[in-house]
């Protein structure tokens, strides 16, 4: 008897642990969904004025609004976008009352596309990316680094993601903020973790009776 105690009770823990790990994910799984759901209806509010100091804490994903003016020529960031495939996403400062900040016009083909003149007002949202390694000095920007790229344009480190764009006729669309960008795998993670536990529950019933079938050949 004492000799498969141990191999049951290593059996036990295992299924435990790893059964454990997957309630675990599916915890994180509902805390992800309400995370996402929160965020969509932030997305989805009505604008309101860009906030005097937005912050990453209170500001992110912010539903905005503002009147203002491309003021100077946009930094082109290559990359391949989910949204809208390769091409640049265009970051173009614009003055509004009195301040300056950059704001995501959208996804051109050209690298230097031609900017209207003239007033516009848009719908927004603020974002603060994740992509922070600092871009070499050339012309071609590959990440979204706004600390960087306020400096180059003389903006504040404030990115509005444009929604909608009245006033001005742009030769591309923007592209929304989602959440699509936002990880959730959460569910597959549980899957895997139970998938194991089933593995070490039958690993140890193999064991067991093999223990059971050479006690028995002893024996006999």
């Amino acid at each position: 008897m004492n000799r498969v105690m141990f191999p049951i009770l290593f059996g036990l823990l295992g299924v435990g642990v790893l059964t454990g790990l997957g309630v675990w994910q599916l915890q994180r799984l509902a805390w992800k969904e309400n995370l996402l759901a929160e965020i969509e209806t932030r997305i989805s509010d009505a604008p309101i004025a860009l906030p005097a100091t937005p912050s990453v804490d209170e500001s992110a994903f912010l539903s905005v609004t503002l009147t203002g003016t491309i003021d100077g020529a946009p930094i082109p960031v290559f990359g391949t976008w989910r949204e809208a495939g390769a091409g640049y996403r265009i970051i173009a400062p614009v003055a509004t009352e009195g301040r300056r900040v950059m704001v995501d016009l959208g996804v051109a083909g050209a690298r230097d596309p031609e900017l209207p003149s003239g007033t516009l007002t848009l719908d927004g949202n603020l974002t603060w990316p994740d992509e922070v390694e600092p871009n070499p000095d050339a012309d071609i920007w590959t990440n979204l680094d706004l600390p960087a790229m306020a400096a180059r344009l003389g903006t504040e480190p404030v990115l509005v993601v444009a929604r909608e764009i009245t006033g001005v006729q742009l030769p591309f669309a923007p592209i929304p903020i989602g959440t699509e960008g936002i990880p959730n795998n959460h569910f597959g993670y549980a899957v895997q973790w139970f998938g194991l536990a089933l593995v070490w529950a039958g690993m140890t019933a193999f064991l067991l009776r093999r223990m059971h079938g050479q006690t028995g050949n002893t024996e006999a």
